[in-house]
């Protein structure tokens, strides 16, 4: 979203106001998050990384330059192919096609556009980033699709997490927060 606020010349003070409310959002959802996570599961994160490493066979043990070097590699090739593919699918069903979809709807504008969010790729931030300077949806759907956007780091939790359930809450809680936001930002009316 944010090279492609810089390349079409959006003012500063439009881009500061977008990161400001994205920010605002996530840490607002972000403590409530934490603060019922820690009521509700006291599991140690220090197991969770162990168990990582267990699982992926990374020799953390004999020095984190060559954990790390391995964790990149592996994940860099997994994110190369999962983007083609994702890029392939973009092509064939069209910009135009997913616009379409999002003109002019105050509740499902973002709706739709957190589900455009979910498509694990920076494609889907920059596909919503450019039907708002367009003026094809308003800057709540942006918002929207954009804070439930994890570019490909849901294709990663998957690679990483085995634990299909918490994955699915995960992505359930990242798509109703930017839903509600984008919704409650249509409603009060917010404008850029």
């Amino acid at each position: 979203m944010l090279p492609i606020l810089l390349s079409e010349s959006v003012p500063v003070t439009t881009i500061l106001a977008i990161l400001g409310i994205k920010l605002v959002i996530g840490i607002i959802a972000g403590f409530i998050i934490d603060f019922i996570s820690r009521l509700i599961n006291k599991n140690a994160e220090e197991q969770k990384i162990i168990d990582l490493c267990e699982k992926e066979h990374c020799d953390c043990e004999h020095g984190i330059f060559k954990s790390a070097l391995k964790h990149t590699l592996n994940i860099f090739i997994f994110i190369f192919i999962i983007t083609i593919v994702i890029n392939f699918a973009i092509y064939l069903i069209g910009e135009e096609q997913i616009s379409s979809f999002l003109q002019n709807e105050p509740i499902f504008g973002p709706i739709l556009a957190g589900l455009i969010g979910l498509i694990p790729n920076c494609a889907s931030s920059v596909i919503l980033t450019q039907m708002y300077l367009e003026n094809v949806i308003s800057i709540s759907t942006m918002i929207s699709g954009t804070l439930v956007g994890a570019g490909v780091g849901l294709a990663v939790l998957f690679k990483t997490n085995k634990g299909i359930k918490q994955n699915i809450k995960i992505i359930s809680l990242l798509y109703i927060i930017g839903v509600i936001s984008g919704i409650t930002l249509e409603l009060i009316g917010f404008k850029l």
